[in-house]
């Protein structure tokens, strides 16, 4: 049992990546299947259009059957609040390869999402899913056995909290990566959205908390919105890159077509 992402954050090789907010089998695999470079996409249920359920689990099996080349599929659930441990479940249960869980605060926090994500005896996650070991390509035995260490939990630092206590929180155990939001780690310490680079106060956050995972141990995550962008933040030392998200990328090549169109036509 085995997947892209978790290939490539074992080599010293940044693992890019991208978002998915639409909804929709198709157009996940397309985005999906647009790179041999890509070793993950998340399918957003925090802010993107896919429903956790049935949504999420119908878009992990229709990126499952690109095969052996597929990127790993993860799920980012729309809450890591109290009680949301059955977000996770379900995320879990539709054979994602790992959760992103936002707005992680404190490392009392971190450790419920880490027992939500793993089955006993060192977490909690409950047996039942008819699908998770079948998009594995295991029986339903060879997925407890091996589920607890190829699953990915992956908890996002980007609030004023999470920034305060980001030491403690990298330390817990069944936490394997720490995702950066600039988005709302921005808003959240006062500053306006990055556009596109976030402003140098939070940028010196984003080291901080960089160095944090690493000296726990963990792997570290940001969003980007470019290729350029990425490229700078995996020469930072960054492990896992978001590179593109699909509507951006959908409205940055149609507006860029139909401009060359325009001048084209201009010109004669």
């Amino acid at each position: 049992m085995q997947h892209a992402l978790r290939r490539v954050l074992k080599t010293s090789s940044p693992a890019f990546g991208a978002w998915i907010t639409l909804s929709g089998a198709h157009s996940a695999r397309a985005v999906a299947s647009a790179s041999p470079h890509l070793s993950w996409v998340t399918i957003d249920c925090e802010h993107g259009l896919t429903s956790l359920v049935p949504g999420a689990a119908e878009t992990v099996q229709a990126i499952a059957g690109l095969g052996a080349a597929a990127p790993s599929a993860l799920v980012r659930v729309p809450s890591g609040g109290a009680g949301s441990g059955w977000l996770v479940k379900y995320a879990l249960d539709s054979g994602a390869a790992g959760v992103i869980v936002p707005m992680v605060g404190t490392a009392a926090q971190a450790r419920e999402i880490a027992a939500d994500s793993r089955f006993p005896p060192v977490g909690r996650r409950g047996l039942g899913s008819m699908f998770a070991h079948g998009v594995w390509g295991l029986t339903m035995d060879e997925y407890v056995r091996e589920a607890n260490e190829k699953i990915l939990v992956i908890a996002q630092i980007e609030t004023q909290e999470g920034v305060v206590n980001v030491e403690e929180i990298a330390q817990v155990d069944g936490l394997d990566v720490l995702f950066i939001g600039p988005f709302d780690l921005s808003i959240g310490l006062g500053y306006p959205p990055p556009s596109p680079d976030p402003h140098p106060d939070v940028e010196a956050i984003i080291q901080r908390v960089k160095t944090a995972a690493h000296r726990a141990g963990k792997k570290i995550a940001i969003f980007c919105t470019s290729g350029a962008q990425a490229a700078a933040r995996a020469s930072e030392g960054f492990d896992m890159v978001n590179v593109a998200t699909d509507v951006m990328s959908m409205s940055e090549h149609v507006q860029q077509s139909v401009k060359d169109a325009v001048n084209g036509t201009i010109r004669k």
